[in-house]
């Protein structure tokens, strides 16, 4: 650490985050340059917030920090060329890259379908789908355990949660990892597929609310069609949008919260054995040091509508910031010895779902129910499990994701 400095610190280098989060980076930019600019090859270059306190702020205020496709959006910290003019504009209408009003009535809109009842009335069957995988996988001994269990409960949840048919749910596996792993050799595809796969995922969506229109019923599919704000619906084209947001953001974070909990378990066996010893005692707060630990999305970009003072500098209206939530979850004025794992921290104020702010994560509750009742229902059947292997990281800086984990399970 003491040899480090700003010029060895490259956050574009995608294949330093495979060998696992540089996190040696993000430490020395909290104590030494906590507002740092970063240099961007044939660019203007880009602002690291990297403190937990700074993050909320930037988050919190949409009004100097949009998050507008027009102005630049929320991911990639590179300008990229200007591409297809109706492509931009089908991004621009996607919930993430809103602001308000826009985004505001829009998510008036689509809270619908994620109210605490709506979630609440899932939990009964969450934990038939989660008892169903691991009944399939524990008794091979042997697993991927993000292959099998990590990206299995979430697919399943949110194909049933859209409607989605049991066989169809692996469409959405190759769809998301399309989308998110671009950049990881394992999931390339080129832009042709890429485009392909968006327009497959746009007419799937399509015959989904077709289906649901012509014969409604009772779930969340249902209250986002019908749902009404100010005398407007959401229209196809926002729905299309919606169901791909909700399949990949869904179904990519939770996947790969799950992943790193397994991940932080192999390599702190006795907070394992913790939890095993009284999942009721320990879930709760085990579920929030996951998240913290995770930290699934690392960075959000935003950028600058006005002139705004951060830490004594000066960041310019046109600027790009960029919020790096994998660094504010270890910052050493908010968590005690932020890189022990202890699912008896409390209290534990990671912003793992955002921070706040209009774009807090809408999926929330979902997200901790499913991790809750994995880690509930696997300590149950296998009160210890070994890594087999490393951990296999994406090739992201955006994504913090773990692609394959092989582990074997002592079961009870």
């Amino acid at each position: 650490m003491t040899d480090l400095d700003a010029s060895q610190i490259d956050l574009l280098d995608l294949d330093r985050f495979t060998e696992g989060i540089p996190h040696e980076w993000f430490t020395w930019l909290r104590k030494h340059d906590p507002v740092f600019h970063h240099d961007e090859p044939d660019g203007p270059g880009f602002w690291v917030i990297t403190k937990l306190d700074d993050v909320t702020v930037c988050n919190r205020d949409a009004g100097t920090f949009s998050s507008a496709a027009s102005r630049g959006g929320v991911v990639g910290l590179k300008n990229l060329p200007q591409g297809d003019a109706a492509m931009e504009e089908a991004v621009g209408k996607l919930m993430l890259y809103m602001d308000p009003p826009d985004h505001t009535r829009y998510r008036r809109l689509v809270n619908r379908g994620f109210t605490p009842r709506m979630i609440g009335q899932m939990e009964v069957h969450i934990r038939e789908l989660t008892t169903g995988i691991l009944d399939r996988v524990l008794p091979k001994g042997e697993s991927d355990f993000v292959v099998d269990i990590a990206a299995e409960l979430p697919l399943e949840v949110i194909a049933e949660l859209i409607g989605v048919p049991h066989e169809d749910r692996h469409k959405i596996f190759v769809w998301s990892n399309r989308f998110i792993g671009a950049d990881d050799p394992e999931y390339r595809v080129g832009e042709e597929d890429l485009m392909t796969a968006q327009v497959e995922m746009f007419m799937y969506a399509q015959q989904l609310a077709d289906a649901h229109r012509a014969k409604p019923g009772e779930d969340i599919i249902d209250a986002l069609l019908s749902a009404e704000m100010d005398g407007e619906s959401l229209s196809d084209m926002d729905f299309n949008l919606f169901f791909l947001l909700l399949s990949v953001a869904g179904n990519e974070t939770t996947r790969n919260a799950i992943s790193h909990g397994m991940n932080a378990f192999l390599e702190h066996p006795d907070q394992y054995a913790l939890l095993a010893s009284d999942p009721g005692r320990y879930i709760k707060t085990a579920v929030e040091e996951i998240l913290r630990w995770a930290s699934p999305v690392m960075y959000f970009r935003r950028n600058a509508t006005r002139d705004f003072e951060l830490r004594g500098h000066t960041i310019k209206a046109g600027d790009k910031i960029s919020m790096w939530y994998i660094s504010a979850n270890r910052d050493e004025d908010h968590f005690d010895d932020p890189f022990r794992f202890d699912i008896t921290r409390e209290p534990n104020p990671h912003i793992a779902f955002g921070g706040g702010g209009p774009h807090f994560c809408l999926g929330a509750q979902l997200a901790r129910m499913e991790i809750q009742v994995l880690f509930e229902e696997l300590v149950k059947r296998a009160p210890r499990i070994e890594a087999l292997g490393p951990a296999d990281r994406l090739r992201s800086n955006f994504i913090g994701g773990i692609k394959h984990l092989p582990v074997r399970f002592h079961s009870a």
